[in-house]
């Protein structure tokens, strides 16, 4: 699907025009235009890339073929940059990154994505409601895009936040079994968030700074917000680490107690059965070499229990007295 906006002064004026338009548009100096591909095809994206865009081949070829690092490369009139939106949906445990390209030049606006973003539905509504407010110039509706795509953050965040709760109320209760299994799968989501969100953070880092001509200087202060809001994430991101890794060491302790409990079970268990192995072993149960009046078997059984009943006895009384068990 490609959907186009043209804007007059902030105004909208024309949308979902034809190639053949778009090209007129383009030399249109007192219009600007911004064209979204959603889920097209390469015959689809290379006339308006190549054709009305005239972009330069390596960004076309990194346009198309998906990117897992964020960059912006500088080009003679236009900016290309890579940046990703997350999505996380609890109830169907699935967590997904859509990487979004956008070309920015001083009369346009090109945006590039295979699935649906949220940031972009946000942006189109906003345009229809009060395109004045977020498209007087392509500097200013890329930052609503990307304030759009910052703040879809918040609620992976807080998701990730429930999660890691979940997990510290399960490993605390130890009712569930499954708490590693958990642990790292939530530990491998914070560390995917991590990798997107440093190099993403210093992409936004350079359009604070007013390192490119394309950005104007009174929307230097809307670009650095987004860059604050980068660096909370990224300290939320390196607590959530933390915190699943006091999870996981808590979660092992438990388990090394457990199993420590066991241990002294069984020690103890061995211990008191010690007198009857070593009774038995010595006499070997041949009453042959008991005394006379123990030559009935009846008798020599009943001395071979009581003095294991006395030595186990005896032996419990101690190690309780230890307090050992």
């Amino acid at each position: 699907m490609i959907r186009s906006f043209v804007f007059n002064n902030g105004s909208l004026v024309g949308r979902d025009l034809d190639v053949d338009s778009l090209k007129l548009v383009m030399f249109d100096k007192g219009l600007h235009v911004w064209i979204d591909m959603e889920n097209v095809t390469d015959a689809e994206a290379r006339p308006i890339l190549e054709g009305v865009c005239n972009f330069h081949p390596l960004a076309i070829e990194d346009c198309i073929q998906p990117s897992d690092r964020p960059k912006v490369d500088e080009y003679d009139k236009y900016l290309f940059m890579v940046i990703h939106a997350v999505d996380f949906t609890r109830g169907e445990e699935e967590f997904r990154t859509t990487e979004l390209n956008i070309f920015m030049g001083k009369d346009f606006l090109v945006t590039y994505h295979n699935d649906p973003l949220r940031s972009i539905t946000a942006t189109i509504d906003r345009v229809q409601k009060n395109s004045v407010a977020v498209a007087r110039a392509p500097d200013r509706l890329a930052h609503t895009l990307l304030d759009f795509l910052v703040e879809n953050y918040r609620p992976v965040m807080e998701e990730l936040s429930a999660e890691i709760e979940d997990l510290e109320r399960k490993v605390l209760s130890a009712k569930s079994k499954d708490v590693l299994g958990g642990v790292l799968k939530v530990k491998n989501e914070v560390q995917t968030v991590r990798q997107i969100i440093a190099p993403q953070r210093e992409v936004i880092a350079r359009f604070a700074r007013g390192e490119f001509s394309m950005v104007r200087a009174h929307l230097l202060p809307y670009y650095r917000d987004l860059y604050d809001h980068l660096l909370r994430i990224s300290d939320s991101a390196d607590n959530f680490r933390d915190s699943l890794t006091n999870v996981l060491q808590v979660h092992l302790n438990l388990q090394q107690t457990e199993v420590n409990k066991v241990i002294k079970v069984l020690t103890v268990m061995a211990t008191l059965a010690m007198p009857i192995f070593l009774i038995t072993s010595f006499y070997g149960m041949n009453f042959g070499h008991y005394p006379r009046e123990m030559s009935d078997p009846l008798t020599a059984y009943g001395w071979v229990f009581s003095l294991t009943a006395l030595t186990t006895g005896v032996l419990y009384w101690f190690l309780k007295r230890k307090g050992w068990f």
